[in-house]
């Protein structure tokens, strides 16, 4: 990962260590009747433009004749999933989920558009009957239509189970059934039915585009240091286009898994000229530090959304780029030799968006450390949109669709709060179970818009009941890291957007006067539950380093405080008519309140 010197004093650290009342009510009411009256009217709208806004990333046909087509996206910090089932019939249409792929046990939602309007209710099945309505209705129906042979149903549920009845979505593979009928009657489907099985959580489609290749940037017969962590980067022109080409799918080229830990690709600045091959971070490797790939240990291939691709060639076809490769050589095995490395797919079938990775977080560099014997420390990162402005001519919002995560060994959770006008609007991404043996590029289930001026930050959670020393931030794989790579359309040329804390503050107020003599006092000082709990209460209200910067390395520098991160409850399971009724109590409280002040 990414070393960043910040300050002389950083630099310094690392050479040392290596309504009231009724009448106020009445006024509400006749202030707002208008609204209120209009709000059982619109609120099936209402719902389908709210649920508009995320979009509907994913998508498989789950029939061979295309006739039944699945869109879905979800939100696994509120707990709920989207889908939009297309099926080309007048009749009933229905879809549920299996414990083994039949109709014993499934959980299942049945609708369409009769003579008499919609319907659509929540259902379960005991056997090979009709199903039976759920005495809870957790499945909460956004939209249905019927036009020209095809009927559309969206709705919402939980992703978890809300009763009995209902079946919980994992983050493994599902069976999914579907079944509809050609008229409106509820009967036996025939062979208008089916199964299929997938991982809606984990979902990474395969798609083949015309005109497609792909090109691979590996090392080549590199001979591993017999040293456990070694970063070894090489600069490489990638093959040249005429016209610009679409990256959309990424896979690992692994020769070693029991060394190869991480994998990043980075663009150079047009100022980088020469190739390069030599330890990480020793020579002009330095300067690319645009990040356009990212692959770790435990992780797969990752494909893009349909919308968006990675640019190639074209007026982007004269960069060189750099691989960067971390090996984790715990038994420090000398000789092995190497040509591990990123497969790019891509076409010129050009997408609708170019995409890009923006690193997030806390900066990769010496001065701050992580106290031993600590059963959950936290460490942050703060990247200020606000700032981009200052280092781009023409800056935008970010629609972000996918993340990875990043720290070391002693990383247990990682979080993204997203904050806008000084508040938490929500977590851009959370992984409460972070596993260093598991990284992986994971969707987000639907774009997220990060505004201009929105704040993001990014909390580290930590783990050193078992270290006796000091943890410092580095490169090694016992030093540690705290990143969330944001994987974005439309491109803009950023390379980071990352903070530090002020390592003068950090000294002044712990009594140190000089960077010596605060290191000195963190190697001596006692660590205990008191004392961990103060220095990481210092670490969150000083001072901190705000740093953006260009694809040119050319940077915006200020400092700022760190906000402070909260949980946003998750989505509770209610009725679908839940918020309807609340409406409807309002409404006719309204009047009530009207009739008694005549």
């Amino acid at each position: 990962m990414p070393w960043l010197f910040l300050t002389t004093e950083q630099f310094h650290v690392h050479c040392l260590l290596k309504h009231r009342t009724k009448t106020r009510f009445v006024r509400f009411c006749k202030g707002n009747m208008g609204t209120l009256s209009l709000v059982l009217l619109l609120l099936s709208v209402q719902w389908s433009w709210a649920q508009e806004d995320p979009l509907l990333p994913f998508s498989e046909h789950l029939d061979p004749e295309h006739k039944v087509q699945l869109k879905w996206g979800f939100d696994e910090i509120q707990g709920t999933i989207l889908f939009e089932l297309t099926v080309n019939t007048s009749g009933w249409v229905g879809f549920g989920f299996s414990p083994k792929g039949g109709m014993t046990g499934a959980d299942i939602v049945i609708g369409g558009v009769g003579p008499e309007g919609r319907y659509f209710t929540d259902r379960h099945a005991v056997g090979k009957s009709m199903p039976l309505v759920d005495q809870q209705q957790n499945y909460k129906l956004l939209s249905l239509t019927e036009s020209d042979g095809k009927t559309v149903m969206k709705f919402q549920r939980s992703i978890g189970s809300c009763d009995e009845n209902d079946l919980p979505i994992t983050n493994l593979p599902m069976k999914l059934i579907y079944a509809y009928g050609q008229t409106d009657d509820i009967t036996y489907h025939t062979n208008r039915r089916g199964t299929k099985e997938l991982n809606l959580l984990k979902y990474m489609p395969r798609v083949n585009p015309p005109n497609s290749n792909f090109f691979d940037i590996t090392m080549v017969n590199f001979t591993v240091p017999g040293n456990q962590t070694h970063y070894h980067c090489k600069i490489v022109r990638a093959p040249t286009f005429d016209r610009k080409q679409h990256i959309y799918r990424i896979e690992p080229v692994i020769t070693n898994l029991d060394l190869v830990h991480h994998l990043l690709l980075y663009r150079c600045p047009p100022s980088v000229t020469e190739l390069f091959e030599a330890e990480c971070y020793t020579g002009v490797d330095r300067e690319c530090m645009e990040t356009v790939a990212v692959w770790g240990v435990g992780g797969g291939a990752f494909e893009f959304p349909e919308e968006a691709g990675l640019p190639i060639g074209g007026n982007v076809g004269g960069f060189l780029y750099r691989l960067e490769v971390h090996y984790n050589n715990v038994n420090k095995s000398a000789g092995r030799v190497d040509n591990s490395g990123l497969r790019f797919y891509y076409t010129s079938d050009l997408r609708q968006h170019d995409a890009a990775v923006l690193m997030t977080g806390l900066a990769v560099a010496p001065g701050y450390a992580i106290p031993p014997k600590a059963r959950s420390f936290l460490t942050y990162g703060l990247c200020d949109t606000a700032y981009i402005p200052e280092v781009l001519e023409t800056p935008h919002d970010l629609q972000v669709f996918s993340v990875m995560l990043h720290t070391h060994l002693a990383g247990r959770k990682v979080r993204v709060g997203h904050f806008r006008g000084g508040k938490q609007i929500d977590f851009l991404a959370v992984d409460e179970n972070y596993d260093f043996e598991y990284q992986e590029v994971t969707n987000l289930g639907k774009t997220k818009t990060v505004k201009l001026g929105d704040k993001l930050l990014v909390e580290c959670t930590y783990n050193t009941e078992n270290r006796s020393t000091l943890t410092w931030g580095g490169l090694s794989t016992s030093d540690e890291m705290c990143l969330a790579f944001l994987f974005y359309y439309p491109a803009m040329n950023l390379s980071t957007c990352v903070s530090f804390p002020d390592v003068t503050s950090l000294g002044s107020v712990m009594g140190a006067n000089d960077t010596a003599t605060w290191v000195n006092m963190m190697f001596m000082k006692t660590w205990d539950d008191t004392s961990i709990n103060q220095y990481q209460q210092t670490l969150k209200r000083i001072v901190q380093h705000v740093m953006v910067t260009n694809s040119n390395n050319n940077g915006s520098y200020s400092k700022g405080t760190l906000p402070d991160l909260s949980v946003i409850p998750s989505a509770p399971c209610r009725s679908s008519c839940a918020t309807k009724s609340l409406a409807l109590l309002l409404l006719l409280l309204c009047l009530a309140a009207q009739w008694a002040s005549l």
